[in-house]
């Protein structure tokens, strides 16, 4: 769309740097590219973002505009006025759906790099995102999507993750993954790799607990539907 820059959450930076990994990649497109630390707005809420973010990293081409560490978004927003703006072709990228497990006596396990792409045939299902676990402003809950069995989120530096006790008020469990311990963006990450930081009512009350694996929370949500039956 040939847009001049760009000003992202960091989601607390986490494994392998992964909530600024964007910058080098929008060096690549001559974008201005900037993040907002996680600390000074919430993620999902981009007026927040704007009255009362401060610029936790920019790329080169943002730099070269003006743009610097510390400064507020909105003077940051303003110095990108003057970058040159993205040229040349964008290379595709696609977010990935994917099947992580997948056996007879339990629900199936997917994988969602996005919680769009959770689908309607997740219902009653274990849906493991790398999405971060904060409602977005403009869309403030789980909305047409359907009951899941359970739902994993990337908590994205934050303490008190607004995505968890949405979810209770629909019977599906939620639990978030801390940012340092799973790559934001990427759902593999977020199973192989995470470690739970945040529960819902629903998963305490399913056997989950703080610090275990997320592998082993996805068996402990599909322990809770064979012990129930």
């Amino acid at each position: 769309m040939g847009i001049r820059g760009i000003i992202l959450h960091d989601a607390g930076i986490g494994k392998d740097q992964a909530g600024i990994s964007a910058l080098p990649y929008l060096d690549g497109l001559s974008i201005a590219g900037a993040t907002i630390d996680y600390r000074t707005a919430r993620i999902g809420d981009g007026q927040a973002m704007a009255e009362t973010g401060v610029i936790s990293h920019v790329n080169q081409t943002a730099s070269q505009a003006g743009c610097a560490v510390g400064q507020p978004t909105m003077v940051c927003a303003r110095a990108m006025q003057t970058a040159k703006g993205a040229g040349g072709e964008v290379p595709g990228y696609a977010e990935a759906r994917f099947v992580l497990q997948d056996t007879p006596e339990g629900p199936k396990v997917m994988g969602c790099d996005s919680t769009s792409l959770v689908q309607p045939e997740d219902e009653g299902q274990i849906v493991v995102t790398a999405s971060h676990g904060d409602l977005l402003r403009d869309s403030p809950s789980w909305g047409s999507r359907p009951d899941a069995l359970a739902a994993i989120f990337n908590d994205a530096g934050a303490s008190d993750p607004s995505r968890l006790p949405d979810l209770d008020t629909r019977n599906i469990a939620g639990a978030t993954v801390s940012a340092e311990s799973a790559r934001i963006g990427d759902a593999r990450s977020t199973y192989e790799d995470g470690i739970i930081s945040h529960i819902n009512e629903t998963a305490r009350r399913r056997g989950a607990r703080i610090r275990m694996t997320c592998r082993d929370f996805v068996q402990q949500m599909i322990d809770s539907t064979q012990s129930a039956d």
